[in-house]
């Protein structure tokens, strides 16, 4: 009998609804406070930079919520995306494992960010805003935005991080394609750009920088609200399509997995594919195991520190309970753009600190070591942020293979690495730089986060 590869999904079995962890936690979430008083702040206090329907569902307990039909009807042009056996891998590999990998690099922007892009368009238009304002990293979230603000008729305001600006130039074309303005972060164009230019004049931005601009941004002009492409509940609940229709595919396949693995930075891949499962973990007990992967030189969750702290690095945002480097963090200029952040989703870092969730850090040429030998599998360049799931990925694999286990692997291949080449001549050249951070670097960024205040 041959061997299927791939696990497709009719449209008609796309989900109708998103799936709100929250519901099934065994504690509830920490609430956000207001970053002058301290207490827990309100909807009227999200409102300046968010539309109603993502503030409601930011607070939601609700377990399932309604996908709207203009959004299925957008999710459609790309979704359901495929479920792949690695089949090549696993004989490259010489393992009994079985790995399966999630394809989010089937939507037409190249990754799973179009996910929410396309929701949080949808609420924004539906409430009257022209015009919205975002940062990206390596730009798969900007290009995802872009591509939704097009459809639903809203101005774009970009702010990406200038490593990643000077690294990923096409990235700003692919968003200009798509009708965004770019600006390289920090800028000149928003007091908190000038401040930090002030301080270092060859700063090469941050994601938490690139945050502040945007938030200053939306919050001078009645006509533009801010939009985040993770770390916020609603955010990660945008994402679980990709886990609702994984767990459909795996029973096609009839497995189901012993490990789930995503690369994590803010935390929204990783939740869309690994909530759904983890549901079946704090619900019914299930023994899967959840691993989330972030790069050496920016970890978050296995050095970080969970407490309150700021979402951007100026301390113009709410306070979040997180696990966190600290928000005057500067990570090192690494080709994984998207996972050059501070902080972790209060969601995953919840499940992090309460032995849900496993989280180890690879540095850069071990995960392109990983990447190349997928590409060569497999046949798909993989992102460097989707690198990292990857790296972990095979290291699973090989360890079933000394204990001679037939493990079920699972993993999110978030983004495909088409406009990464240049990272890749990088490491085939033997130029990429590895990065650990060092650990008294680490402990002045976390000495600058906020006094735990009282609730």
């Amino acid at each position: 009998m041959a061997e299927q590869y791939k696990f497709n999904l009719e449209e008609s079995r796309m989900p109708k609804q998103w799936y709100n962890i929250v519901a099934d936690l065994p504690e509830p979430p920490a609430p956000v406070l207001h970053p002058g008083t301290g207490r827990p702040i309100g909807p009227d206090d999200l409102a300046p930079l968010f539309p109603m329907a993502a503030i409601q569902q930011e607070v939601s307990a609700e377990r399932w919520i309604d996908i709207p039909e203009p959004v299925q009807e957008a999710y459609r042009i790309y979704r359901p995306t495929p479920l792949y056996r690695a089949h090549n891998l696993e004989r490259a590999l010489g393992t009994p494992a079985h790995i399966y990998y999630k394809y989010e690099g089937a939507s037409p922007i190249g990754s799973h960010k179009v996910n929410t892009a396309i929701a949080q368009a949808f609420y924004n238009a539906q409430e009257g805003v022209k015009r919205l304002t975002t940062e990206t990293g390596a730009g798969q979230w900007g290009t995802a935005l872009a591509f939704a603000c097009q459809r639903f008729g809203l101005d774009l305001q970009v702010y990406m991080v200038k490593v990643s600006f000077t690294q990923k130039p096409y990235r700003k074309t692919l968003m200009n394609v798509y009708g965004a303005n770019v600006i390289p972060s920090p800028s000149n164009t928003t007091n908190a750009g000038r401040a930090m230019l002030a301080q270092d004049p060859d700063s090469g931005g941050s994601l938490g920088i690139a945050i502040s601009e945007a938030v200053e941004d939306a919050a001078g002009r009645e006509d533009t609200k801010y939009s985040l492409g993770s770390v916020l509940n609603h955010v990660l609940l945008h994402q679980t399509v990709i886990g609702l229709e994984t767990m459909a595919q795996m029973e096609q396949a009839n497995e189901m997995p012993d490990v789930v693995i995503g690369c994590v930075g803010g935390g929204s891949n990783y939740a869309g594919i690994a909530f759904p499962f983890m549901r079946e973990r704090l619900v019914n007990g299930a023994k899967t195991r959840f691993v989330a992967v972030e790069p050496a030189s920016c970890p978050t969750l296995t050095k970080g520190l969970y407490a309150y702290d700021f979402g951007d690095t100026v301390g113009l945002t709410p306070l979040v309970k997180m696990d966190t480097l600290g928000h005057t963090f500067m990570p090192p200029s690494i080709h994984a753009g998207g996972l050059r952040y501070h902080g972790m989703a209060p969601l995953i870092s919840q499940l992090h600190r309460s032995g849900h969730i496993e989280a180890v850090a690879h540095v850069q040429s071990r995960v392109f070591e990983a990447a190349i030998q997928f590409a060569r599998a497999e046949g798909i360049v993989p992102a460097p942020e989707s690198s990292h799931a990857i790296r972990s990925a095979i290291d699973e694999a090989l360890e079933a293979k000394a204990a001679g286990e037939q493990r079920v692997i699972l993993f999110n291949l978030s983004g495909h690495g088409f406009l990464d080449l240049g990272a890749y001549e990088q490491y085939i050249a033997g130029e990429l730089e590895d990065y650990e951070y060092p650990a008294n670097r680490i402990e002045e960024a976390l000495a600058g986060i906020p006094q735990a205040p009282v609730v």
